[in-house]
């Protein structure tokens, strides 16, 4: 622990609020709340902890703290900070889907659709449902036996769906509002959950079509009744009252927390959402932080009851998220939320072994390969690769990982721009340099480590650019491959000093999976650059043919050879004059 933290854990307020730790490089890695600051910040750094917790304390290097009025503001101030910095070791919900509701439009002649969007413009909505499928065929059955009208736009005559029986054809029919009405609120009833009359009413029309021997009546009548079965009552009935109701169960173990949904709708359990993440402070306030952003923007519709395990604190999450909170103590409710914890405890069991293993191959790959290199853990590696044929199209590729995992928003590709003819070494100088002169003028993350796909000729031209051009210093290794292309030696430090490495080790079959997809990447890249470079000199000399018909039958074609299978009429097609498509075509048949 550095100097600077010690000083500032000594005057730590005993006051809630929240807290923000940074790494080296001043990045914020996780946000965290407590209701006596002093006692949260101070238990990181004192007593034991898991491989999780003890990573995270690695790499803080420094921390700030805000002081709020109450542990709820904490808690709301948590949340937004979280989404403001989205901290690596927070737990990041990406689930940010909309369910879809079932609506009718209020319009003259309503539609049945299914929308995601819920709007002030007087139309009826059910649901959510968070299983699409059960909302597309609920709507299905429901087209089936009330017949309003499908399209948009009213068309100028009947379509299929009149036909089928499926839609009254107000385009063309005098079609009542009283027909209207009474279609509505019939769906109306039968979405909440009065569909069981529905089936009844079929039921009576059905053997009533038999009785008058209208058979092909009656089958339309069985078939209905067969759809709202399989339906509507695939899933047995939970609850009697109706409400819509979330319940949540969570279960705690060797630092990794797995939260269970239950989403209840008309009295049935419909769905459910599985969430994984490990925790780094108390496992109920990692929990109530979960609530606060599993309800926020609208990422999840808010029931009108939500139903908790008893350790959590009922009145908190109720302020936070505004909603009925209710703890069962026996019945069916309390049957609920047990499966729940139940499910969230199994669930966690089986992904341990998962987990663990993933474990091995990135983040402890990553510590390993530190130790090996006499470095910090490099949490963050940036690799760099060159690709041309002859000194044509140079360019070169870098790509990130973070963690031991490719983090591809953070890839980059180079055109070489100042080396005239194949000169590997001056290449990667200049991408070397353009790189880190960015990150320098606008302030990004550094990387803990560097790899050059290369030699030693390779490392040393990156090297003096970082330290004697940029004042850099930041470990870079070389990666050597052997005669069959694979992966072979490690090399670091000036003079150069060969890393040994057990060839199945997951730190070796890390420094792979780098090689192998910084290669790829800029091997992708400089095929994509000469492709497009060679279609383009090919029509280079053709009159009639400039830089914006180049763009528009590259944009078409894609490549040469498809290029050179077009016919003078497919070139027509596409807005070239035919004169022009057949010296095109005769261009294309010289080469």
């Amino acid at each position: 622990m550095n100097g600077l933290l010690k000083e500032k854990l000594a005057v730590l307020p005993d006051q809630p609020g929240c807290y923000l730790m940074k790494d080296r490089q001043g990045t914020i890695i996780y946000v965290g709340k407590a209701k006596v600051l002093k006692n949260r910040v101070r238990s990181y750094f004192t007593g034991s902890h898991d491989g999780k917790t003890l990573r995270l304390v690695s790499e803080i290097d420094d921390f700030e703290y805000i002081v709020t009025s109450s542990d709820i503001e904490a808690l709301i101030l948590e949340i937004n900070l979280i989404k403001k910095h989205n901290p690596k070791y927070n737990i990041n919900l990406k689930d940010d889907k909309s369910y879809p509701f079932i609506k009718i439009t209020n319009e003259k002649h309503p539609r049945l659709i299914i929308t995601r969007q819920v709007k002030k413009d007087k139309g009826k909505y059910f649901g959510p449902y968070p299983n699409v499928y059960s909302a597309n065929e609920t709507k299905k059955v429901l087209d089936r036996i009330y017949p309003l009208r499908k399209c948009a736009t009213l068309p100028t005559k009947v379509c299929l769906y009149f036909h089928i029986g499926q839609c009254l054809a107000p385009c063309v029919n005098e079609v009542t509002d009283d027909q209207n009405k009474d279609m509505v609120e019939e769906i109306a009833r039968f979405l909440n959950g009065g569909y069981k009359e529905v089936k009844l009413n079929l039921t009576d029309k059905m053997l009533q079509a038999s009785e008058e021997m209208d058979f092909e009546r009656a089958k339309e009548y069985r078939d209905q009744i067969a759809h709202i079965e399989a339906t509507m009552e695939k899933q047995k009935m939970m609850m009697t009252d109706l409400v819509d109701r979330d319940v949540f169960g969570f279960s705690y173990d060797k630092g990794w927390m797995c939260v269970q949904v239950f989403f209840i709708r008309q009295g049935k359990l419909i769905e459910r959402d599985v969430s994984l993440f490990p925790v780094y402070a108390d496992p109920v306030e990692e929990f109530t932080t979960f609530l606060g952003q599993f309800y926020a923007e609208n990422h999840h519709f808010k029931p009108k009851e939500i139903l908790l395990p008893d350790h959590v604190e009922k009145d908190l999450v109720e302020q936070l998220l505004e909603v009925t909170v209710h703890q069962p103590k026996k019945g069916k409710k309390k049957e609920l939320v047990d499966l729940a914890c139940k499910n969230a405890t199994i669930a966690l069991q089986e992904k341990f072994s998962l987990i663990e293993r993933d474990e091995e191959r990135t983040i402890k790959a990553v510590e390993n390969l530190g130790v090996k290199l006499g470095i910090s853990t490099p949490y963050r590696i940036e690799a760099f690769d060159n690709s041309n044929i002859q000194g044509t199209n140079p360019v070169s590729a870098m790509i990130t990982f973070i963690d031991g995992k490719p983090e591809k928003r953070d890839y980059r590709k180079y055109k070489i721009k100042s080396v005239e003819g194949p000169d590997d070494y001056a290449s990667m100088r200049e991408v070397v340099r353009r790189r880190y002169s960015r990150i320098l003028k606008e302030n990004l993350p550094l990387p803990d480590l560097i790899i050059i796909d290369g030699g030693k000729g390779h490392l040393a031209s990156a090297r003096d650019v970082l330290e004697n051009e940029l004042g850099l210093e930041i470990p870079i290794a070389g990666l050597v491959k052997d005669d069959k292309h694979r992966t072979s030696e490690l090399m670091i430090g000036d003079p150069i000093d060969f890393v040994p490495l057990e060839r199945n080790s997951q730190e070796f079959y890390l420094l792979q999976r780098i090689q192998d997809e910084v290669h790829r990447f800029a091997i992708t890249f400089h095929r994509q650059l000469r492709s497009k470079n060679v279609f383009q000199s090919i029509l280079d000399d053709i009159p009639g043919v400039g830089e914006k018909r180049k763009k528009s039958l590259l944009k078409h074609f894609g490549s040469v050879k498809k290029m050179k299978e077009a016919s003078v009429d497919e070139l027509v097609i596409i807005g070239i004059p035919k004169p022009t498509a057949q010296l095109i075509v005769n261009k294309m048949n010289e080469e």
